[in-house]
């Protein structure tokens, strides 16, 4: 089966540098052998790879990779992998019994910061052994341009079940087709034109131009979010979180309790986004402080919010998932000295944004079929990244997850964490995902522009002590 990139899927795919993979990364925590309960079984290799090539007709395109047609005459297409071989794509590695938390940090790192073989499917997942108490970890890479939210969901949406265990399928008749040659696909892009005029003169534009040109012609999508920039009237302030950025990153996580944002929001009558948003400006502002930045009352750091929407169904009562992520940019008041005040700033800045859509709510999410974060963060990244690189300072997305306990080939599922991109420019992004009564920071960073990550994340924790306070 050939299938031609959407503008918005090309857009991504040649997006793609040494120094800026476009991947999202997903870090699940399992319980695997000590602690087990009766009902839950250990997760070993031969058991991740047996589930997930149970689950992948679910999501057939992690079988198919990018194709360039000859003489760039049109956008690329997606080809079955005549080759596919799922031990390439599920790998193993270990940390040195018993391993830290921050060894696997580390490792998330430096394998986040490896970009993926073009040649292949766009993603890889690894099963990390060693770590202490008995816990293994699942990390997931997946190219940007692989997620889009409609044909195509994160393997997060498969190969978790609610119960230790697994649902059972049918069996998946797929057999490795034969790949077109180059004279197949060049002809068949060249009937594609001749029925798309509107395609050649894309096609031509674009051979003299680099590949963020091709962002003007990415569809409905992608020209909201540019109205959107528009409406800025100067780009972000200064800020360290702009750098330029190296090939190699840091990683480091925070995990709080939902509850806490939920005593801020009964208390100042917020949602919880907002809740989450002036913790995450708390924090921001003790890290800028203690770098010795100057910051007065007025000091802000411009975020892109993606911000997730549903639409209605025909008959207006039933919900369907949206196809789309918008997003929009956030004045986070990090000059501001008052928990209370920085509050107030977000949940009105916020209100404002969303009056001309409905915001997905947790329990819309969660009830989606096969709902994982991990999706929804892609989406928000292909969001993100369609704004104008210097109208912004960071990237955060925020998407909720189950509240009840997953499982992923019968082991527990206990933390998960999104790590997102960095995008052109951007020294750092903040992926938040809330799961089992827990909220999971995952904060992604390139290595050089921010060594201190440690504080940031230490931050978050002060921050969250300080609107706590306030709640008294």
């Amino acid at each position: 089966m050939i299938t031609r990139l959407t503008p918005q899927d090309a857009t991504f795919y040649r997006l793609e540098s040494s120094s800026n993979p476009i991947h999202i990364g997903s870090l699940a925590i399992v319980r695997n052998t000590d602690g087990l309960l009766d009902r839950e079984s250990p997760l070993d290799y031969d058991r991740l790879v047996d589930l997930v090539e149970s689950r992948l007709s679910l999501v057939p395109r992690y079988r198919r990779k990018v194709r360039e047609i000859p003489f760039a005459l049109g956008r690329p297409v997606w080809v079955e992998d005549s080759r596919f071989d799922i031990t390439y794509h599920i790998r193993r590695s270990a940390l040195p019994s018993p391993g830290t938390d921050e060894q696997l940090h580390d490792l998330v790192a430096r394998l986040a910061s490896r970009p993926l073989d073009q040649s292949k499917p766009l993603w890889e997942m690894y099963l990390i052994e060693g770590l202490s108490e008995g816990r293994s970890a699942i990390f997931t890479k997946t190219h940007s341009a692989l997620v889009d939210g409609v044909g195509a969901l994160e393997i997060g949406h498969v190969i978790l079940d609610a119960s230790p265990s697994p649902r059972g399928l049918a069996d998946d008749a797929w057999v490795a087709p034969r790949e077109p040659t180059d004279v197949e696909l060049l002809v068949g892009a060249l009937t594609h034109l001749a029925a798309q005029p509107r395609e050649a003169l894309e096609v031509a534009r674009d051979a003299s131009a680099d590949a963020f040109a091709m962002i003007g012609a990415a569809g409905r999508a992608v020209d909201s979010v540019v109205s959107a920039v528009r409406t800025a009237a100067i780009g972000a302030p200064d800020s360290p979180l702009n750098a330029r950025t190296s090939r190699s990153r840091r990683f480091d996580v925070v995990r709080t309790d939902l509850d806490d944002y939920r005593k801020i929001r009964h208390r100042f009558d917020c949602s919880t986004n907002d809740a989450i948003l002036a913790v995450v400006t708390g924090a921001l502002r003790n890290w800028l402080l203690s770098r010795g930045e100057a910051l007065i009352e007025s000091t802000t750091l411009r975020a892109v919010v993606p911000m997730s929407v549903y639409v209605e169904g025909p008959d207006r009562d039933r919900l369907e998932p949206a196809s789309e992520v918008s997003s929009f940019l956030l004045d986070l008041p990090v000059g501001e000295p008052n928990p209370v005040m920085r509050l107030s700033h977000i949940a009105h800045a916020t209100e404002a944004n969303s009056k001309a859509r409905r915001g997905v709510r947790a329990r819309t999410l969660v009830h989606m079929a096969g709902f994982a974060p991990a999706s929804l963060h892609a989406m928000s990244v292909r969001a993100a990244s369609t704004f104008a690189e210097h109208t912004f300072n960071l990237v955060i997305t925020n998407a909720p997850g189950p509240q009840t306990p997953m499982y992923i080939g019968g082991a527990r599922m206990l933390e998960m964490y999104p790590v997102s991109p960095l995008l052109r420019n951007q020294a750092s992004s903040i992926g938040i995902t809330s799961y089992d009564g827990r909220v999971f920071y995952g904060l992604n960073a390139d290595r050089d522009a921010m060594a201190d990550i440690e504080v940031l994340a230490a931050a978050v924790h002060e921050s969250m002590e300080e609107m706590l306070g306030a709640c008294a």
